[in-house]
């Protein structure tokens, strides 16, 4: 079996409070892209599974301890599978970069082998192992209200994307220890978003408030964002979660492959492709 793990962009995000147990209380108008892991996976008749990362960006990824290595343990530990497998993750998504790679892979894989049987306990267990970015891969356009709550957007946009990742590895953990301020709440509001013009008006009236930090570690993502928001089509750049993937929001497929030719010539060392909404 073959699965698709698709990426995700935050359009927007809010960081509101840090909680006791260490995570922040954020909100963030999100999508999945067209950016995908292949995954390849099959039982086995051995008694330990056979788990290989292949492709451009597994330099950092732990063969003992990533999401999918976990999420099997778990899960066995947990008496919903009694069989090994090997998987295979060819990956295309950029590791620390915002995109949600390693949640992504784990999400799939779990929809994969417990097709409807997840109840709202297991997935929370698992989701405390893995992270809860998890969720966020059980919706193709969102609104993640806090940790536990997405609401889902029902008239979907297509949108295109150029993605571009600097080469530079954010570390969550330390962006987040640099929050300093925390924003209001805001409620969700679909008539906000039932056309194309409103929706994109909305999410400019947005930010990610995680940007700044990460643009003053880093000072070329600042640059970066600022080369591809004065292209031709470019509705805004911005930068997704935590970083260091930086996008522009395209009006058309078209512009955002013209500036990816342009920008890519200044930059040939980083990483671009062109995504859209799935």
């Amino acid at each position: 079996m073959i699965i698709k793990s698709f990426s995700k962009i935050n359009l927007s995000l809010r960081v509101n409070k840090k909680l006791n147990r260490g995570l922040h209380e954020i909100q963030s108008y999100y999508c999945l892209v067209s950016l995908f892991d292949k995954i390849k996976i099959s039982k086995i008749n051995k008694k330990k599974d056979k788990i290989v990362f292949k492709g451009p960006f597994v330099k950092h990824i732990k063969k003992s301890n990533n999401s999918i290595v976990n999420l099997l343990r778990l899960l066995r530990k947990l008496n919903l599978i009694s069989t090994y497998y090997s998987v295979e993750v060819i990956k295309n998504i950029p590791v620390f970069s915002g995109l949600g790679g390693g949640s992504s892979n784990a999400a799939y894989v779990l929809k994969f082998l417990l097709k409807g049987r997840i109840t709202k306990n297991i997935f929370n267990k698992i989701e405390k192992l893995i992270g809860s970015d998890l969720r966020l891969f059980f919706y193709k356009q969102a609104f993640l209200e806090n940790l536990k709550t997405i609401k889902n957007i029902k008239k979907k946009q297509k949108l295109f994307f150029l993605l571009s990742y600097p080469i530079v590895k954010c570390s969550t953990y330390e962006i987040y220890l640099k929050v300093k301020k925390y924003s209001k709440k805001i409620k969700f509001n679909s008539n906000k978003l039932n056309t194309k013009k409103k929706f994109i008006n909305h999410i400019l009236s947005e930010k990610n408030e995680l940007q700044s930090i990460v643009e003053k570690k880093y000072p070329i993502i600042k640059t970066l964002l600022a080369d591809i928001k004065w292209e031709k089509g470019c509705y805004f750049s911005r930068m997704s979660g935590s970083g260091s993937v930086c996008y522009g929001l395209f009006n058309n497929e078209t512009n955002a492959k013209k500036a990816l030719n342009k920008i890519k010539t200044k930059y040939p060392k980083f990483w671009f492709s062109i995504a859209k909404t799935v």
